[in-house]
């Protein structure tokens, strides 16, 4: 079940900007986020950690990273606050006894984008900030103690990868087990193929899906860092398109983020045809995601036929026949 205002209660006054506010659940995926709203007019989001997926020092590494990003680039990036002790990562006990971690941000402002949106110029601005998130990462000194996930096959081909097993995802069977199977198999070669150098695999984003932007106006803030950890540049293209890789737009979304990542960051022949392999690794992790968190509406909302479409883009990507080419 998910969380509720009175089960982080506790939380509250680990924060002297929370007292006496009112917190409502806004999005239950991989972590619980909550708005608070306080009586000074201002408003917070305090995110509360999904336990036992990200360590206490693997949050201090993201946070240490998105307060670099707000220190060296114009990104809106979210901006975290420390707690009455100081520090950024706070730990408090549930009424069940459950201990939870927990990150307060500042409010931001925006909708999360839809199809119906100019996803056209939306991509640009992708392409354009995830350049500039991978060249700040390539020179960017990480500080002492700095640990965040690898995202490589191992980690989301894997039957004990962190989002779980794709095998045992809904809609997986008899039918399309084989075609997903040659997939794995492919995805673990041409990967291998094309290699850890650091001109094209190093800290990235990893998650600049649409649920995790808010547009404002002509301001797109980039949100959660959850996920950030190690993996291809090209990955953060594949994230973007996640749940709409079907999309009839997605050839032109593709040529809009590679205008504007080139921009800023320029990519060889082998990066750009990287980015195929990089949508179906993706496709993989989501469908192994959606296993794992049954429990939450994301995955409720996209399961029904999910496997089957990933078996269907398999295909056409073996052939080489894939929308992107």
């Amino acid at each position: 079940m998910p969380m509720t205002a009175q089960d982080i209660a506790p939380a509250l006054v680990l924060w002297p900007q929370l007292l006496g506010g009112r917190a409502a659940l806004l999005n239950h995926s991989e972590n619980h986020t909550f708005r608070v709203d306080c009586s000074a007019g201002r408003s917070f989001m305090l995110r509360v950690h999904r336990t036992g997926y990200q360590s206490g020092q693997s949050i201090d590494s993201e946070l240490a990273w998105l307060l670099a990003l707000r220190a060296d680039t114009a990104i809106p990036v979210p901006q975290p606050i420390a707690g009455g002790d100081g520090r950024l990562l706070q730990a408090f006990r549930g009424p069940d006894g459950t201990d939870h971690l927990a990150v307060l941000f500042d409010y931001i402002a925006g909708d999360e984008p839809t199809l119906e949106g100019n996803l056209v110029g939306l991509f640009g601005t992708l392409g354009r900030y995830a350049a500039t998130l991978h060249r700040h990462a390539a020179s960017w000194q990480r500080p002492a103690g700095f640990a965040r996930r690898s995202w490589q096959a191992s980690t989301i081909l894997d039957a004990d990868g962190p989002w779980g097993d794709w095998r045992l995802a809904p809609g997986v069977n008899a039918y399309n087990r084989p075609i997903l199977d040659r997939l794995d198999a492919t995805l673990w070669m041409r990967l291998a193929e094309y290699g850890l150098d650091p001109a094209r695999y190093g800290l990235i984003h990893a998650d600049m899906r649409l649920g995790n932007l808010l547009v404002d106006g002509d301001v797109v803030s980039l949100i959660d860092f959850d996920d950030c950890g190690f993996c291809w540049f090209t990955y953060d293209f594949a994230a973007a398109i996640s749940f709409h890789e079907t999309h009839p737009l997605v050839p032109a979304l593709k040529a809009a983020w590679l205008a504007q990542y080139q921009a800023v960051r320029p990519l060889d022949g082998m990066d750009i045809g990287s980015i195929n392999a990089m949508v179906m690794l993706r496709r993989m992790s989501l469908l192994a995601w959606i296993g794992s968190h049954a429990e939450t509406g994301l995955a409720q909302q996209h399961a029904p036929g999910f496997a089957d479409g990933t078996a269907d883009l398999a295909e056409r990507y073996l052939r080489g026949t894939l929308w992107l080419d």
